[in-house]
Parts: C-alpha cells; sequence; structure tokens
C-alpha cells in the first residue's frame, strides 16, 4: 500500500493514523475542513482543507494521487450533547456527506474503506462485555449516525455494480493519551471525559467524585474500555495493511465490524489508581450514587481483531496517562506562545 487518504486527518484520531502510516512508510493523504481538526497536525504532510462532500475537491486528490490505495473514513462531528440539541446537523455532517463521499470514491475507483465507527452503537449488556454479535442500539444522534454511516458502507459494498467495493467498519471504545512521540493529541485542553476530570481535579486541587460505586463490575465502579489512542491507530493501519486478507477482492460478504478496545476494561478506581501512580500523589476521592442516565459501561471482546488484524492492545492505562499528561503540558505551551 503506497497511499491512504484520510477524511478528518488532522483530528485526534486521524492524525494519530497518519503518524503511524509515515512510520510504516505510507503516505497520508489528508482531507480535513479544520473546522475541529489543527492545521499544525498536518504540517509536512500532503494536505487538502475541504468538504468530504466537495465531489470537484475529491476528483481532483484522486487526479493528483492516484495511486491512493484505500480510504480511512474518520470525518464526523463527534459531541453527544451538541448531537442532541442540533440533530439535523448531525445527520447531514455525518451522514448525508458520507453518501456524497462514498459516491465520490466508487467514481474514482478507491474501492477500500476503512471506517472509524463507534462502540456507543451498541445495546448495554449485563456484564459490560460486548462482541461483534451483541446488538445495537445507539441512544444519541451522535451514535445514531454512526450506525446510519455502517448501514449506508454494508449496502454500498452489496449493491449492484459493488463487486470490487469493500469495508471494514472498526468500532473503537474510549481512546485517551496520544502520539507517544507528542507529534499530535487531544486538541482541547479539557475533555469532558473521566482522565479529563482527573486532570482538573489534580490541577485545581479539587476533589474528583466516583458516582455510582454499586455496580456489578470488580470494585462496583462503572467500566469504560480506555484504550491508548497510539493502540487505536494501530488498529487502523493494521486494518488498512491486512485488508486484502480481511476481505479478499472477490469475497463473497464484503463487509466486517471490528471490535477495538482493552478486552477487559478499566473501572474508575481503576483509573484513579493509574492516574495517581502517574502523578505520584494521592487525590480526593469522594463517592456517590449514580448520576441520571448513568449506565454500567461497556468493554470490548478484542478477539475478532486479534484473529483478523493480527492485532492486540500493547499499552498499559498509566502509559495513556502519562501520555496524556505530556501532551497537555505541552499543547498547552505551544497555544500560550501561539
Amino acid at each position: 500500500m503506497k497511499k491512504v487518504l484520510i477524511t478528518g486527518g488532522a483530528g485526534y484520531i486521524g492524525s494519530t493514523v497518519a503518524s503511524t502510516l509515515l512510520d510504516e512508510g505510507v503516505t497520508p493523504v489528508v482531507l480535513d475542513d479544520l473546522s475541529k481538526g489543527r492545521a499544525e497536525f498536518v504540517e509536512d504532510r500532503i494536505f487538502y482543507q475541504g468538504d468530504i462532500a466537495d465531489a470537484a475537491l475529491l476528483d481532483r486528490i484522486f487526479d493528483e494521487h492516484p495511486d491512493i490505495d484505500a480510504t480511512l473514513h474518520c470525518a464526523a462531528r463527534i459531541v453527544v450533547p451538541e448531537s442532541v440539541s442540533k440533530p439535523l446537523y448531525y445527520y447531514r455532517e455525518n451522514v448525508a456527506k458520507t453518501i456524497e463521499l462514498l459516491d465520490s470514491l466508487q467514481r474514482n475507483r478507491c474501492t477500500r474503506v476503512v471506517f472509524s465507527s463507534s462502540a456507543s452503537i451498541y445495546a448495554p449488556t449485563p456484564d459490560g462485555r460486548v462482541d461483534e454479535t451483541c446488538p445495537v442500539e445507539a441512544n444519541s444522534p451522535y451514535a445514531r449516525t454512526k450506525q446510519m454511516m455502517e448501514e449506508i458502507l454494508r449496502d454500498w459494498t452489496r449493491g449492484e455494480g459493488a463487486e470490487e467495493q469493500r469495508a471494514i467498519a472498526l468500532r473503537y471504545f474510549n481512546p485517551i493519551g496520544a502520539d507517544p512521540q507528542l507529534r499530535t493529541g487531544l486538541q482541547d485542553l479539557n475533555p469532558s471525559h473521566a482522565l479529563g476530570k482527573l486532570i482538573e481535579a489534580h490541577g485545581d486541587g479539587t476533589p474528583f467524585t466516583v458516582t455510582g460505586v454499586d455496580w456489578a463490575t470488580r470494585d462496583g465502579s462503572g467500566i469504560r474500555d480506555y484504550i491508548h489512542v497510539q493502540d487505536v491507530a494501530d488498529a487502523h493501519v493494521a486494518a488498512l495493511l491486512r485488508f486484502d486478507d480481511v476481505i479478499a477482492p472477490a469475497a463473497a460478504d464484503r463487509y466486517r465490524i471490528v471490535n477495538v478496545g482493552t478486552g477487559d476494561g478499566t473501572t474508575v478506581r481503576e483509573l484513579v489508581t493509574a492516574f495517581e501512580q502517574v502523578v505520584g500523589t494521592r487525590l480526593d476521592v469522594r463517592e456517590a450514587g449514580p448520576r441520571p442516565g448513568d449506565v454500567l459501561g461497556c468493554y470490548a471482546s478484542v478477539d475478532t481483531a486479534r484473529e483478523l488484524l493480527g492485532w492486540a492492545p500493547r499499552r498499559t492505562i498509566a502509559e495513556a496517562v502519562a501520555d496524556a499528561l505530556a501532551w497537555r503540558a505541552k499543547w498547552s505551551a505551544h497555544l500560550a506562545s501561539a
């Protein structure tokens, strides 16, 4: 594989995958509108600023790079509360524009697609463990757009004249951390996930509250599948480099779903412990009942990823915390000097 088109390649996930492709000797061609992505993340990379629904721009990209072998589709709006307040915006940006993108890919005979999907589409399970056969039940407009995009991709591989069109959907869980070489990371200095709240509590000297301590988990706290973003990137690169092994060109079923997670998840208490180990101090940790809408959580079975992609997570939660803190310090200094 020589070149890969990455939509959303100036964002958190896309830019980390782009770096990993470069490390593997594959050239990323980045398409991003920079509404959320950062220009700093595409410096010294082939970059086109624009919309994934811009057919003329897509045609120009393929005219200038006819050796693009596959597309990694990362571009999406991803803020759940915003999707609740602006559902039509999310359906237009994520779903309608994906249709336009696929039309351009089909016209330019780019028949391999790896899609960055989301584990948020899974229905809850009693023990939190989900594999690719578990039912889906997206519970926000954002998650429903991911579910719809998957269905569109599945149908795209089955339509008339679609004999060469193939797609792999990677349902990943909760990426944290940063590129270990600190080339890229989270654009937001104050993320809303639990690690972000731990960083805030540590910096401000305020308590961190564990909400819900009676869940059916190994320590009573909720469970999430926090995974190092570099492991997520490695899974994407494995899907791209092994694409024809995962889905042969003449395969009857040309659509595959693969979970990307740690295989056992991380409870909130375990995340707190890892954070304290990294920073070398104890936090003021308090307990409270679950908030309205809180759920036990979920984590991935990754047997399919091991089998099909030859991939397994390699980095610890403590490494993810350390990389997140190192990136935050670097990014803060950059923003302050900009």
